[in-house]
């Protein structure tokens, strides 16, 4: 439904009931293919690779629900050298190729076709309004909103943050995203094992982000997060599964792939910037393994099912 300035206000009093839907969306299960976007506002790590700045994951915008979306997409590079990096049908609840590739893949019950799928398994991303309280490395972007594309490395500290565990008296239920009871976030980058890693961030003691004319400001420049869901931003999938099988060097009847298929990883990976570095064709013909079995009943795609769904460790 949609809400004005004055019936935000309202619901400072009423915060318990939005921060108990947004703790029951975080139980819930989606990537985000990203795009040169000056809206998005991204980290910046010196040569080390370790980062710093202060942020603010901000309330639902003007008429959402919802101070987030969450996006399920795929980003792997194939025995070609070519890239594949598209959204995933996925999100919309929809039939997606490379899914039902991975299916019949794993369906097969083969340690090394697993392998496979899981070097091509679908990755999700949640995007937020932030507000960047604090950026060094471009104070230019001080006070200002942008959309915040981030891995589940964060969101769980979001959700730690809603629910702490239980033992911890010291730690008491709080809802990141309220703007008069939410708390700053510092992020903290390190360069772990070749990746980033995010362990160290933490959330401040709450606060208040500002008076209200201050909070009504910053709440009329967020942007639109339900357009990321929007069908038009995501290919049909015939187009998907084209690139696909040219990805792959497969045709429509080829029901297999390569193990030498090569894995991007969530966060960590500009997509873009991958996509975009001159890689040279193999000259390699690509091996096919042997042509998957796929069972007739319904049971094998049920257990398919659920564990493509599984937000805490996503095997496709």
């Amino acid at each position: 439904m949609a809400i004005d300035f004055d019936s935000l206000r309202k619901l400072k009093e009423e915060s318990q009931r939005r921060f108990s839907s947004y703790k029951e969306q975080t139980t819930k299960s989606e990537s985000f293919e990203r795009k040169e976007d000056t809206r998005f506002w991204t980290p910046e790590v010196d040569k080390d690779g370790n980062g710093y700045a202060v942020i603010r994951f901000l309330d639902a915008p003007a008429g959402e629900d919802s101070p987030w979306v969450r996006v399920w997409s795929h980003g792997f590079k194939g025995p070609t050298g070519k890239w594949y990096i598209e959204n995933s049908l996925t999100t919309l609840g929809q039939q997606d190729p490379v899914s039902e590739f991975n299916s019949k893949l794993w369906n097969t019950g083969t340690e090394a076709n697993k392998e496979i799928v899981r070097r091509q398994k679908r990755k999700l991303a949640y995007i937020s309004n932030i507000l960047v309280v604090s950026d060094s490395k471009h104070p230019e972007n001080n006070g200002k909103v942008f959309l915040f594309r981030y891995g589940k490395k964060i969101y769980d500290k979001i959700k730690d943050a809603m629910s702490p565990p239980e033992g911890f008296e010291d730690e008491t239920p709080m809802n990141p995203f309220d703007f008069w009871s939410g708390a700053n976030f510092k992020l903290k980058i390190r360069k772990v094992e070749g990746y980033r890693n995010y362990d160290k961030s933490e959330f401040e003691t709450p606060s208040a982000i500002g008076d209200d004319d201050r909070i009504k400001e910053i709440w009329e420049q967020e942007h639109k997060l339900m357009e990321f869901l929007d069908p038009k931003n995501f290919k049909s999938y015939d187009e998907l599964k084209k690139n696909l099988e040219r990805v792959l060097a497969i045709d429509a009847a080829v029901t297999s792939a390569t193990a030498t298929t090569t894995t991007v990883d969530d966060d960590t990976i500009d997509y873009e910037a991958e996509a975009k570095k001159a890689v040279k064709p193999s000259t390699t013909k690509p091996a096919v393994l042997a042509k998957p079995v796929i069972a007739e009943d319904d049971s094998d795609l049920a257990t398919f099912t659920k564990l493509a769904n599984d937000d805490d460790d996503d095997p496709f």
